[in-house]
């Protein structure tokens, strides 16, 4: 069972916008249904250049329907330049949060609200650049189960500080079906972040600051997020566990347990393990110690 916000229940069970336009001025459609999701979005413009209207067709989960209806009240009144420039991050903090496995239904958004824009300005003879339909069809073919491309991969990962492959199946659903391609799309964050230090240390302050203002509740959400998925994986191989105590501050405080509990290593574990991916996948101020 997902652990969903107040406000992504609300978006599901209350969807806004729901529908189609006749004489939209923009129409775009992404995703795939046999593939679990899809969205179909409409725009219509007023005399000044402003979004007037926008409605939405989703086939999904939950979360693709919250996704859906809270990025069409987040580009209300929006010119189209100024749509272009929602990202999936701004989608979440619409909805307060989603679950990591649910992010591809945000990304799914603003994808199809970049492809209306980019149906709108073809319409008008416009140059097209960077449209998110024309993402789908460059580039290579890595995930075979769910279409999707090298591009998309770099691009997602790129927007929003991915580094393991299980974020990329989160985002993208890469990776999520029969598990060939996950060599593929580890090999593809290598490149990336090889390619873009300084990129990844502007994101790694950006996640700082994103940590520091969250909620009690939502920074124990946070790490706890990441210990479950990126590090007592690690530690059950070993026939060690770990559990989150409390966090204060930028200290996370934790409890080693079965073998990790009496292991003379334990230090080296806290730091080159554990405060390691809370670092990469949460916030690089983090510092972690063991209670007993």
């Amino acid at each position: 069972m997902w652990k969903y916000t107040p406000k992504v229940m609300d978006h599901f069970l209350n969807p806004r916008n729901v529908g189609e336009i006749k004489d939209a001025d923009a129409v775009a459609e992404v995703g795939n249904v046999s593939c679990g999701d899809a969205l179909k979005i409409f725009l219509k413009l007023d005399q000044d250049g402003r979004i007037c209207d926008v409605k939405f067709k989703t086939f999904g989960c939950a979360s693709a329907i919250a996704s859906s209806s809270a990025l069409t009240e987040l580009v209300k009144g929006m010119t189209l330049d100024e749509a272009a420039k929602v990202t999936n991050k701004e989608i979440v903090a619409q909805l307060g949060e989603l679950p990591e496995e649910k992010m591809h239904c945000s990304v799914m958004g603003m994808e199809a609200l970049q492809a209306a824009i980019a149906d709108y300005k073809r319409r008008h003879g416009e140059k097209v650049e960077d449209a998110a339909e024309d993402d789908e069809h460059e580039g290579r073919i890595v995930c075979k189960c769910f279409g999707v491309t090298d591009t998309k991969i770099r691009k997602v990962a790129l927007e929003n500080n991915l580094h393991s492959v299980a974020e990329i199946t989160d985002y993208t659903k890469a990776g999520g079906a029969c598990g060939r391609c996950l060599d593929q799309i580890q090999e593809i964050l290598d490149s990336i972040w090889r390619e873009h230090p300084s990129k990844e240390s502007s994101l790694q302050s950006d996640n700082a600051k994103a940590f520091a203002s969250l909620s009690v509740v939502q920074k124990v959400i946070r790490v706890q997020d990441v210990i479950d998925r990126e590090i007592r994986p690690a530690l059950e191989k070993d026939g060690g566990s770990i559990e989150l105590v409390d966090i204060e501050g930028n200290m996370v405080k934790v409890r080693l347990k079965g073998r990790c509990a009496a292991c003379p290593n334990s230090t080296l574990t806290l730091k080159k393990l554990v405060q390691s991916k809370l670092n990469e996948f949460v916030s690089e101020d983090l510092t972690v110690s063991e209670v007993q």
